[in-house]
């Protein structure tokens, strides 16, 4: 079986940036790289019996809590949690969008979507700011955040095991569900609003030029 893993990711990009492609950075990263690589390999997942698994995060549930169509790119009041929260929200519309797709289309592959919850990864400081790397650097010493080994479970975990729900978000299940064991977590409904799920469909194809179609 095969499992593309829809992984990549930046955050809390301090200073508004644009791709080569002209898109808000963590949106592009985030939502649309992943857009495209799943529609350019589709074919040879469904051919494979395989699945796709999404990497979201607990950022969805953050800022707009849904899709500022108006200025996607944040040419006015670019802040770096909003963009973030706005591009992880995007990945869960995306998942949610492809997963019905697939069952009206009658394929075979499974999409799956889990978080990493709070691990001690490099993300911040690859891609954060000076203040956001000294805020979370302490924070790795305590409860509240896990390894980065502990953090990759939900993903081996959706990659490989049968059995899973589809409509699901699963990650930690501990403290405020950002630690502790993995299971299957709480999935707030405007993850996966219809209108604003198919509008944001039709963007991606449009801005991408990729039309995924199952």
């Amino acid at each position: 079986m095969t499992a593309l893993i829809c992984n990549a990711a930046i955050a809390q990009v301090p200073t508004r940036v644009l791709t080569v492609d002209g898109f808000e950075s963590q949106l592009g990263t985030n939502h649309y790289g992943h857009f495209v690589l799943c529609g350019m390999l589709f074919d040879r997942i469904e051919a494979s019996k395989g699945r796709i698994v999404v990497v979201a995060s607990l950022g969805y549930r953050m800022g707009l809590r849904t899709i500022k169509f108006d200025d996607l790119n944040w040419d006015n009041d670019y802040s770096p949690n909003s963009a973030y929260s706005q591009s992880k929200l995007a990945q869960m519309m995306f998942a949610c969008g492809l997963q019905d797709r697939i069952k009206k289309a009658g394929k075979s592959v499974a999409v799956l979507v889990c978080h990493p919850g709070s691990s001690a990864t490099s993300l911040i400081t690859t891609s954060g700011s000076r203040l956001m790397r000294f805020v979370f650097w302490p924070m790795t010493k305590t409860p509240m955040v896990q390894t980065a080994e502990q953090g990759s479970y939900p993903e081996v975990m959706c990659a490989t095991e049968d059995g899973l729900e589809e409509r699901a978000l699963y990650g930690p299940t501990g403290r405020m569900e950002v630690v502790g064991p993995v299971g299957k977590g709480s999935l707030q409904p405007h993850a996966y609003e219809k209108p604003v799920m198919e509008k944001l469909w039709q963007h991606s194809e449009q801005e991408t030029g990729l039309i995924l179609s199952p």
